[in-house]
């Protein structure tokens, strides 16, 4: 998304004074070039130093939290997955709670898509890596990543075969080429499926996905491109957030949250207070009635700024 050419009016504060807050990263928290501002990291650590407790929640896998680990206080967690998995920083991003996408569930979505959206090509995210079909984009280049139909990929036992080490083909390493890997994790539960089309407008190939399965599996994006994001039935970052807010007694009036794109959706509607950033998906923008600057004004920690001042 584009950024705002000017930061928007402030809204009131929230009424209630808050007791979480709740933001998203990419296009949200982070700058695009993926870094946090050391103005949000300061916000950041205000908020815990005040009480507030912080909860990054993203769509992002475990292994991606590296860029904002350091910077959770006091309880550790994270959301993941948009909201399939919920995870600890503090123990080097170990995964304490999975809602996994059924494999009966996932191979039906696979099936209808094939069908509704010709062309449409599939990676799995699974608690343990990401493996994808060899027509998928490769966003994400991952050297254990298993290449194979997305049928096979969601099989059960299938065991692709053994491939070289991993400093094989730079010919490094002591015995690189007499050390073979077998990809592990392929029997770990599925967090998520990813559909990605090449010629389809993101938002139709949202709603033709939704149509066509939505009994199956939960569909959002968070992506520029047509490339969607499935979950198991009524997984959510608004789900997880509440189940995690319902354990430490905190009401969804005591949050507030942040996010830019339609996966955020729910958890904003959820939340008391929530923000669209600036640059936020048209969605985004008609679902909230506050705004706050883009994720490169660091919009999230002028209103943690503000929030700390009227205390």
């Amino acid at each position: 998304m584009t950024d705002a050419p000017a930061t928007p009016p402030q809204a009131p504060e929230p009424a209630v004074a808050p007791r979480l807050i709740a933001t998203d990263l990419d296009g949200t928290l982070l700058h695009d070039d993926k870094t946090v501002s050391d103005r949000t990291i300061a916000a950041l650590a205000a908020a815990e130093q005040a009480g507030i407790v912080v909860f990054f929640v993203t769509g992002r896998p475990a292994r991606w939290m590296d860029v904002v680990s350091d910077h959770v206080h006091g309880h550790g967690l994270a959301i993941c997955a948009n909201g399939a998995a919920v995870v600890d920083l503090h123990r080097g991003g170990r995964i304490v709670e999975v809602s996994p996408l059924e494999t009966a569930a996932a191979l039906a979505v696979v099936d209808t898509l094939r069908s509704a959206a010709p062309g449409t090509s599939f990676a799995v995210e699974r608690t343990g890596g990401f493996h994808y079909e060899p027509q998928y984009p490769p966003f994400h280049a991952d050297p254990m990543a298993v290449i194979a139909p997305a049928e096979k990929l969601l099989a059960e036992g299938f065991a692709p075969p053994v491939v070289a080490g991993p400093d094989a083909a730079a010919g490094t390493g002591a015995g690189a080429a007499s050390d073979p890997v077998r990809p592990t994790g392929l029997d770990q539960p599925v967090l998520k499926l990813l559909a990605h089309h090449p010629d389809l407008d993101p938002d139709a190939f949202l709603a033709l996905a939704r149509k066509a399965a939505g009994g199956l599996a939960s569909f959002t994006r968070s992506s520029p491109t047509a490339l969607l994001e499935i979950s198991g039935p009524g997984v959510s970052k608004a789900g997880t957030l509440a189940r995690c807010c319902a354990e430490r007694g905190i009401a969804p009036e005591e949050v507030v949250a942040f996010g830019d794109m339609p996966n955020d959706i729910e958890m904003l509607s959820w939340a008391g207070t929530s923000y669209a950033m600036a640059n936020a998906h048209p969605e985004v923008l008609a679902a909230t009635s506050r705004r706050t600057g883009s994720n490169n004004e660091d919009g999230v920690a002028a209103v943690i700024e503000r929030i700390l001042e009227g205390r």
